[in-house]
């Protein structure tokens, strides 16, 4: 066993330097290890993952933007926007800053206890230190006992923190990035409203039909749209964004709370943008919306007595 075993050894001994004599171009390689070695660099052409010098670098600086109109939702007119407004990276940790920021900010902070000085009664000492075979003790206002103040208690405080106001204005047309990156940013024609059967706003302004009519009626007349165009419950609530307040859309959004919500301009946050399933907002609305939240594309140097206002909002291609 000993002697085969050493024989055994001498031949795998030479077998290896008669390999490494060999030099890799002399060495024919087996059809498996060829398989075994090669990469997805080799698989792809180099002309498709390199460029020539003589063409310049042409990185996409707009994308498109259907205006519907509601709720047939049938399509406008095509507008271009500038990636800076509508095709952002995702960020979520400045999302998470300006989520925080407002939700800081809307703490009301009016938690209050009273001290043992603002508790009522008497603040002299109760009874005397000694001789009387109880415990030591002050003031019956004393936070170890019953009715005295709190001790640590809460008070009135600004719970507001601070995020500078470009990181804050890219978190809101980033949020939009996300939403439009999605499909879920809808944006109408300007006077987006609900409407509602002649038949219905007749007898309606007749008289004819009490409170829990209407609503049960507008109940379902908004249940059905939302249901037939897919933005209902089911598909996760949809957020509706206008300039001012639109009386029939904000009345069957109440009344059909289920399925979504409406909201005017100026009551819109960073928070509302990313919570629902969708969201649809008239074109003149989002155009506010990027215009006052734009500050970090707005350079503060004066040339020939201008400013540059940053890339312009948005850009009519079609028009039906």
């Amino acid at each position: 066993m000993a002697g085969k075993g050493v024989k055994s050894l001498g031949e795998a001994m030479r077998g290896l330097s008669l390999a490494s004599s060999q030099t890799c171009r002399t060495m024919p390689l087996r059809p498996s290890l060829l398989l075994s070695v090669r990469s997805m660099a080799t698989e792809a052409p180099m002309a498709s993952i390199t460029r020539s010098v003589d063409q310049p670098w042409q990185p996409l600086t707009t994308v498109p933007l259907t205006i519907y109109s509601f709720p047939s939702l049938e399509p406008c007119s095509l507008e271009s926007w500038s990636t800076k407004h509508l095709h952002l990276p995702l960020r979520r940790d400045i999302l998470h800053l300006a989520v925080v920021y407002e939700g800081d900010k809307t703490r009301q902070g009016t938690a209050s206890s009273k001290t043992r000085w603002e508790v009522h009664g008497s603040h002299h000492k109760a009874r005397r230190q000694k001789g009387t075979g109880h415990s030591r003790l002050g003031t019956k206002q004393s936070p170890m006992l019953r009715g005295g103040g709190k001790a640590h208690g809460p008070r009135p405080r600004d719970f507001s923190t601070e995020l500078n106001r470009k990181v804050y204005d890219l978190a809101w047309r980033m949020a939009l990035s996300y939403r439009y990156r999605r499909g879920e940013l809808i944006v109408t024609e300007n006077g987006l409203d609900l409407p509602l059967p002649d038949d219905f706003l007749g007898l309606a302004e007749a008289g004819e039909l009490n409170r829990e009519l209407e609503d049960g009626f507008v109940r379902k007349y908004m249940s059905q749209i939302m249901t037939g165009l897919g933005w209902g419950k089911e598909h996760g609530r949809t957020t509706f964004i206008t300039g001012d307040r639109r009386p029939n859309l904000f009345t069957g959004m109440e009344v059909c709370g289920v399925h979504g919500r409406a909201l005017e301009l100026d009551d819109v946050d960073v928070k509302d943008l990313l919570e629902t399933g969708r969201i649809v907002i008239e074109r003149d609305a989002l155009k506010e919306m990027i215009k006052m939240h734009q500050s970090d594309l707005q350079s503060k140097i004066v040339i020939n007595g201008q400013r540059v206002m940053g890339p312009p909002l948005g850009k009519v291609l079609i028009d039906a």
